[in-house]
Order: structure tokens, then sequence, then C-alpha cells
């Protein structure tokens, strides 16, 4: 019969997975909420529309860091002057710390949800948990760890099978939707583009693939062996087809569960992905909320670390110190200094009774300032054989990166006009 063994096939999986699941973070739930109890099914289309985009631009990005060996910030050291990459770098690192505040408030309000206490405690511990174990965990164990973690996308699989779901509704919906040209239509659309398509994303999967290369072979492996390139480019494209897949996939059942629920009792003002879950339970039961709590507090514990340590990949190899979870803290103390402080001022950002709503406003702003230039970089630096030698990207992913850009360039000029001059 069948033998099937899971287990094997996501260790397989790595980067891209990682990658894709780290995008539904806490923040990206409450966008994707707020999607579905504002307009039921209506958007659900934006996840099939942002899938290639997606796919194509973290190709760039992971292609960049396997073939130099490099990660993004230490090319564009190399290759860019630097009132280019250090502003760029510096708003990624503010966006970064806001988003892991926003990500650390929600899994605190989804624990206190479910069993009461103290919030604030709840967001130390789990803001402490993510530093220490990138701290202290060799790199190996911790990728496994964090694979793992992504199995917690799955709870929201579960809350969709929980609830009544009209499928032939959702279908129609899906494949016609129903356009609404209003100022907040326009804008959660924006917000599930720029909470899909993030700068994080690409520093994280870039600097990952050096990561792999690294503990498998050695940094200059694949300049001394060119011929098994080929190899390792095929493993990234499954690898991020399948992550990207799995990711909006997640994106698209939060979106249907709130619209299933929600938006038909009529509930529409979601703001934080707590208030989905603490929504739900009253309408879906019981099982149906401890599941989507579950959830932010699993994508918390994969998010908060991708997001520090895209950060920490960034400024470290802007100053050119060693940046790598591979190595120990004393190799590396920059590099983990760089992480410690993204997650300590995300805690001290909590205690700071920022606004949630307005902290994820401001971090998908300085994203959408980031994201176009640098996207514009990523594919500028992957066309160069003075970069990429003879393994410049082909036309398709060509196509896919620069299609990727001009969205996210409408995007963040749309978000960036509203937001200011609304």
């Amino acid at each position: 019969m069948f033998n099937f063994k899971f287990p094997k096939l996501i260790k397989k999986l790595g980067p891209g997975l990682i990658t894709g699941a780290a995008d539904d973070d806490p923040s990206g739930i409450a966008t994707y909420s707020q999607a579905g109890a504002q307009y039921g099914f209506g958007l659900l289309w934006t996840m099939f529309f942002t899938y290639p985009l997606m796919v194509g631009i973290q190709l760039v990005s992971a292609r960049i860091g396997l073939v130099t060996g490099r990660g993004l910030a230490e090319n564009m050291r190399l290759f860019y002057p630097k009132y280019v990459t250090w502003p760029l770098v510096i708003l990624l690192l503010a966006a970064n710390t806001i988003n892991i505040a926003a990500d650390l408030a929600a899994m605190a309000d989804a624990v206190k949800l479910v069993v009461g206490g103290p919030r604030h405690l709840y967001a130390v511990g789990f803001g402490m948990s993510c530093l220490l174990l990138q701290i202290f965990i060799p790199y190996e164990r911790y990728v496994r760890v964090l694979k793992w973690l992504t199995l917690s996308l799955f709870a929201y699989v579960g809350t969709v099978f929980a609830s009544h779901v009209e499928w032939n509704t959702v279908i129609k919906a899906t494949v016609f939707p129903e356009t609404i040209f209003t100022s907040q239509y326009v804008l959660l659309i924006v917000g599930v583009f720029g909470t899909t398509i993030s700068p994080y994303l690409f520093f994280w999967q870039a600097g990952q693939e050096v990561e792999e290369v690294r503990v498998k072979h050695n940094t200059n492996y694949l300049n001394h062996h060119p011929q098994h390139l080929g190899k390792h480019l095929k493993r990234i494209r499954i690898d991020t087809v399948v992550g990207m897949g799995f990711s909006n996939l997640i994106a698209f059942f939060i979106m249907l569960t709130t619209a299933a629920t929600l938006f038909k009792a009529g509930l529409h003002d979601i703001q934080t992905s707590a208030e989905a879950a603490e929504a739900l339970r009253p309408i879906a039961g019981e099982f149906t909320f401890i599941l989507f709590a579950a959830g932010i507090v699993g994508t918390g514990l994969l998010a908060v670390p991708v997001l520090a340590g895209s950060a920490a990949y960034a400024v470290a190899e802007l100053l050119k110190k060693p940046a790598s979870l591979g190595l120990s803290f004393h190799a590396a103390k920059d590099f983990y200094a760089m992480i410690a402080i993204a997650t300590l001022l995300g805690v001290v950002l909590d205690f700071s009774g920022i606004d949630p709503i307005k902290a994820l406003l401001w971090s998908a702003v300085i994203n959408g300032i980031v994201a176009v230039p640098l996207m514009v970089a990523l594919m500028h630096m992957a066309s160069r054989p003075k970069v990429m030698r003879s393994f410049t990207i082909g036309n398709q992913v060509k196509y896919l990166g620069w299609a990727a850009t001009l969205v996210m360039a409408i995007a963040a000029s749309t978000l960036g006009f509203m937001t200011f001059f609304k």
C-alpha cells in the first residue's frame, strides 16, 4: 500500500517552507481576518493573484544567496553605494521591530483569551524563548524546530472544517469576485499584498540558503563545484513553490474561516488576530476558537525569530561582521546582538502601550517603502553576470519578479497616499 512518511517530506523542504510559513504571522492573520470579516469571500482571489508573484521574488532572493554564497545585504554592500543600502536596512530594522512587537502582543492576547493571566508576562516569555532558542540551539537542530512549528498553521485548516462552509459559493466568489471600489476595499487589497510580499522574507530566505550550503558543505563549495549548482537550483525551486503555496493556502483558509463565520454573523469590525479568535468563540464554538488561538501562538513562535534574524543578517552583513546561526555566540557576537536588540525592542514596545493597530499600519507603510527599491535591486543583481556569473535568472523568473515589483510599487504608492492624504 502507501508508504507516505510526512516527516521525510518535510525534511526535504527547507528555507522556502519556513519563509512561507513565517509570512502567516499574527500580523498577517489580522490582515486576512479583516479581509474575511469585512468582505466575506470577496478577497479570496488575492491569494491566487499574489502566489506566482511571491514565488518569483522569493526565487530571486534564494538564487542570489545560493549562487553568490552571500546574503542580500552583503551583496548590496559590494555592488551599491552606502546611501542606497543603509537607509533600506535601517527601515527594515524599524519595520521588523514594530512587527515583532505586534506579533508578541497578539500571541500574549491569544494565551490570555484561552487561560487568562497577565498578557505582558506572556509577551516577555515568548520574546525571551525565541531569543534564547536562536542563540543557544545549534543551527541544524533549530531549523528542525522551525520546520515542525510550520505544522501549527494546519490549525487554520481545522478551523475551516470545524465551521460550516458553502463550498459552491466559495468557488464562485473566488473565480468571479465582486469588486467594490471603495477606499477601504482598496486599502485591504494593498494590505494583503504588503503582508504577502514582505522585505524581511527576502533577507531570511537568502540568508538561509547560504546557511544550508555552509552547514552541509562549506562557504566556497559551489564556487569550487559549479556542476552541483543545478541540483541545488532545482531544490530551491521546489522548496519555494511548495513553501509559498503553503503560505497562501493557509492565508486562504484564514480568510475563508472569518468569511464563513464573522462576516456571515455581521461582525465586520475586526482589528487584530486575537479579536478574530475571540469573536469566533460564540459563533463557531469553543473548538474552533481554541484552534484559531493556538495557530496565533504557533505562527508567532515561527515568525518572531525570522523577523529578528532577517534584520540581524542585514545589519551584520553591512557591518562586515560574521552573520550565521551556525556560528557560536562568541564567533558572531554582533549578529546575535542584533537579534537580541530587535527582539528586546519588540518586547519593550509591547510595554509602551503602543496601539497595535497603528503599529501594524506603520509597519506596513515602512515595508512598502523598503520593498520597491529593494526588489528593484534584487532584480538588477540577479540579472548581472558580475554578481551571478553564468547563473543569472531566466526569463520566466525575471517576468514574475518584475511583475511582483510593479504590483508592490502600485500597492505602496496607494497605501502611502491613502495613509497620508485621507
